[in-house]
């Protein structure tokens, strides 16, 4: 199995109690409670743990995207694997992922993915996101053409990477006389393409069809939901006529690691119900704009992000999956539960959340790496089609 640290880089210095009044973190809490000087610690600090996972034997680093919210500080992940990049020497380095429909132009993604391959000495994954429906609020784009937008990225982005040039490239969206991307990627064919989801049909049908194949991960859900996801991917793949691969498959889950259980809970309570209960929410019509995803897939989602209008308490989501949370043997235990009924070969850490301090986020990595990680990365993925 290949173990990544996942950072949402949250604003943990936000003051809780102050902004109570309003509903969601997202898109319109005043920018007056952002403190540049409290934010630069937090940066520094984040991409010391970040760098602090090669040391400690991780596979990979993974940074993401998000917009006008205290639950990432990540606007362009390109700038922190940027950072990455040259600070680190043997750890794959995840963009999980790049928004593109978000995004003025495909070309820019596809030269600044380019340059940190290049850079990296083909370190690079690539992920491919639509966005959530906040950031649509955020840019002011309709959500309605998000699904063509994406695709017709997609499409510009694998072509400029892979396709000698100069050639034209004549869409919808985008039109470009001359696509001549310099520099090219220095993986061959191109990066590794890597599609986070919350659970759409349309994104899963995509990312399994036979001309792709790519990596599928479930993002924050519980385990019976991701466990639910990840085997209609692999029901998909069986109906376009082939056997998809462990490797096609990841979750991304938090996980926090004391001495006993008891002192697990008790450490990680506050912080990780703050992230759930008030980074994580929004409201349901920001989350989902009308026309961001089809019906079928609305009713899915809905379905499955049901309890977001509800607090959850620690010991709840424990026992939903939500977060792996306890002593050594107990995270252990519990992970390798989950990876023998739902057999995925990915594994996306979230060993910070929500406000955990550093030296809690450094000593659950390091009770992680010493005492759960060496047996994660022997487990061996089960046989099927390579992923792309």
């Amino acid at each position: 199995m290949n173990v990544i640290l996942f950072h949402l880089m949250g604003y943990a210095d936000l003051d809780f109690e102050a902004t109570k009044q309003y509903e969601t973190v997202w898109v319109n809490l005043p920018n007056s409670f952002y403190d540049p000087v409290k934010g630069h610690k937090l940066y520094n600090r984040y991409l010391d743990e970040l760098e602090y996972a090669e040391e400690l034997g991780f596979d990979g680093v993974a940074v993401n995207e998000h917009h006008q919210t205290a639950y990432g500080l990540m606007p362009s992940p390109i700038v922190m694997a940027s950072a990455l990049a040259r600070r680190t020497k043997r750890v794959k380095i995840a963009i999980l992922g790049s928004a593109l429909p978000l995004r003025e132009h495909p070309m820019t993604v596809a030269e600044e993915h380019a340059m940190v391959d290049v850079i990296s000495g083909g370190r690079l994954i690539s992920g491919f996101v639509r966005g959530i429906g906040a950031e649509y609020h955020t840019f002011g784009i309709n959500p309605t053409i998000s699904h063509d937008r994406f695709h017709e990225a997609h499409d510009l982005i694998v072509q400029a990477w892979t396709k000698p040039g100069p050639f034209s490239f004549s869409g919808r969206h985008y039109n470009v006389d001359y696509v001549n991307l310099w520099p090219r990627p220095y993986q061959t064919p191109h990066p590794p393409i890597w599609v986070p989801s919350q659970g759409s049909k349309e994104t899963i049908d995509w990312a399994s069809h036979p001309d792709r194949r790519y990596t599928y991960l479930q993002t924050f859900s519980p385990a019976k939901t991701v466990e639910k996801y990840l085997q209609s991917y692999r029901d998909t793949a069986a109906d376009y006529g082939y056997e998809a691969a462990d490797s096609q498959l990841g979750w991304a889950v938090p996980i926090y690691v004391s001495d006993t259980d008891r002192q697990a809970i008790r450490e990680a309570k506050h912080h990780f119900e703050l992230f759930r209960n008030r980074l994580l929410k929004m409201p349901f019509e920001m989350l989902l704009p009308p026309g961001y995803t089809s019906r079928d897939s609305l009713k899915r989602v809905m379905a499955a992000k049901a309890m977001l209008s509800q607090d959850l308490t620690i010991e709840t989501a424990i026992e939903m999956g939500m977060i792996i949370c306890g002593s050594p043997e107990s995270v252990r235990q519990r992970l390798e539960e989950y990876w023998k009924s739902m057999r995925f070969d990915n594994l996306l850490t979230m060993l910070h959340f929500g406000s955990l301090p550093e030296d809690l986020t450094r000593r659950n990595m390091k009770l992680f790496a010493e005492n759960v990680l060496p047996a994660l990365q022997s487990m061996k993925a089960g046989s099927g089609a390579t992923a792309t």
